[in-house]
């Protein structure tokens, strides 16, 4: 496996594989922002219309795990920061295709995601995620603690429940 950023000319090609881990993701209940019903020209409009402007933008670092040449995960680094706040990072969307879970993927993403924002003088990495969600468990165990917890924050992509989401943070040394 192999961790790549994925920049303004290899986006086109990337986009089939991305759609493919988000639409996938919504299917099995991750809870990433969207909910059922959700097609897969959904998650294709939402690479195209709004990560990839990001990245061309250099707003957001986009990373993509690749496994036999196909992309099996991904999570971005989002750097459009007020000024006051050049110092931190926003970590999104760890996404890892549920056919490919459990073998190390999303750790090794969030390790190489971390290690380039250090690289770019980042002291401050900012997420959030369903509370009680197994990846809260994976970002505890990389050092994010949890700064708090909003209830009926988030919709069930299942159906109208509200759920709690933790908010978690990592301070990085400089």
């Amino acid at each position: 496996m192999e961790i790549d950023q994925l920049t303004a000319p290899t986006l086109v090609t990337a986009t089939d594989d991305l759609s493919d881990i988000l639409h996938a993701s919504v299917q099995a209940g991750g809870s990433v922002g969207f909910v059922l019903p959700f097609e897969f020209g959904d998650a294709r409009s939402f690479w195209i219309d709004t990560v990839f402007p990001a990245v061309r933008a250099e707003r957001t670092h986009l990373f993509a795990m690749r496994q036999s040449g196909r992309i099996i995960g991904t999570v971005q680094l989002g750097l459009a920061m007020p000024a006051n706040q050049p110092h931190r990072a926003d970590v999104a969307k760890l996404l890892v295709h549920p056919d490919a879970r459990r073998k190390g993927a999303a750790r090794a993403l969030m390790t190489h995601l971390i290690a380039h924002a250090e690289t770019l003088g980042k002291t401050l990495l900012v997420l959030d995620t369903r509370s009680g969600d197994l990846s809260q468990d994976l970002y505890t165990s990389l050092g994010f603690e949890t700064a708090g917890e909003i209830p009926f924050y988030c919709q069930n992509p299942f159906d109208a429940q509200l759920e709690a989401t933790a908010y978690m943070y990592k301070v990085l040394t400089p």
